[in-house]
């Protein structure tokens, strides 16, 4: 058993002492208080709040249709559920670009009305100005770079991002200069394993992949794609823990047969 499993409450000293102790980070994403109460008591270290509630729980095709409002409010559902995970919430689209005034603004809401533990933003030098002005507020940001899927209409595609030399480039000095702003941690999202490693080597805070190979420093999945709630997505770095798409039409269908039969509720579930 890790030492971290015995901790009551995983800080983010707690994961800059388990990249030095050379220990995984496991993350996930949960959006209501059902899922993180699961997840939580499963020994996950860090819960994301993850602006992908816009696909998995509201059916939009990007996560911009999302709103500050809305973010606030699956924080708040995850916050309740849980006892020892740390919890990120995802700035959401439009909540930070413009300025850093609105950027602050939009991560004080998030942590004084959801009593979340930290916020997760996307980007590099391009959001510098907002990143200072959060973390000098005392508030704990986690960076994300390589594919960042607020910028899909730019990137105008989901595939592996920092393959050519110049965005590799500029992807290593954003990470260091993430560092360098106070950020507490980076995930690293679709970027060749090899490129992850050399970041994860050059900097001291902790790099979270997600189709980053197995050399970053720890690892998020999206709940609903981890346990197989979707069928409709199934990228090269996804491993299906379960089935649960199948088990779950399964039994609404033997729910189905059972009421329509009068086969429920019999004597027994009856008063």
């Amino acid at each position: 058993m890790s030492v971290h499993s015995e901790i009551k409450k995983i800080t983010t000293e707690t994961l800059r002492k388990m990249k030095f102790d050379k220990e995984k980070i496991t993350m996930l994403t949960a959006y209501d208080f059902t899922t993180a109460k699961m997840v939580d008591a499963g020994g996950i270290d860090a819960i994301l709040v993850g602006d992908s509630a816009s696909n998995v729980m509201a059916g939009y095709e990007t996560t911009l249709p999302i709103t500050l409002d809305q973010m606030i409010y699956h924080a708040q559902c995850v916050i309740r559920g849980v006892n020892r995970a740390l919890v990120v919430v995802d700035l959401p689209f439009g909540s930070y670009q413009s300025n850093p005034e609105k950027a602050l603004e939009s991560a004080v809401r998030i942590m004084k009305e959801s009593e979340a533990h930290a916020i997760k933003l996307e980007g590099g030098k391009e959001v510098e100005k907002s990143i200072k002005k959060i973390v000098n507020a005392g508030i704990p940001v986690m960076g994300h770079l390589g594919l960042t899927p607020q910028s899909i209409y730019q990137f105008g595609t989901y595939k592996v991002r920092a393959k050519e030399e110049e965005e590799a480039e500029k992807l290593m000095s954003d990470a260091k200069l993430l560092e360098e702003l106070g950020c507490f941690a980076l995930v690293l999202e679709k970027i060749p394993a090899a490129l992850a490693k050399k970041v994860s080597e050059s900097i001291s805070i902790p790099t979270i992949g997600i189709g980053a190979g197995p050399d970053c420093d720890g690892q998020v999945l999206v709940y609903h794609d981890m346990v197989g709630m979707n069928k409709d997505f199934s990228p090269k770095f996804l491993r299906r823990y379960l089935d649960l798409y199948t088990e779950i039409t399964g039994a609404v269908s033997q729910y189905v047969k059972d009421v329509k039969s009068s086969d429920f509720p019999n004597q027994n579930e009856s008063y």
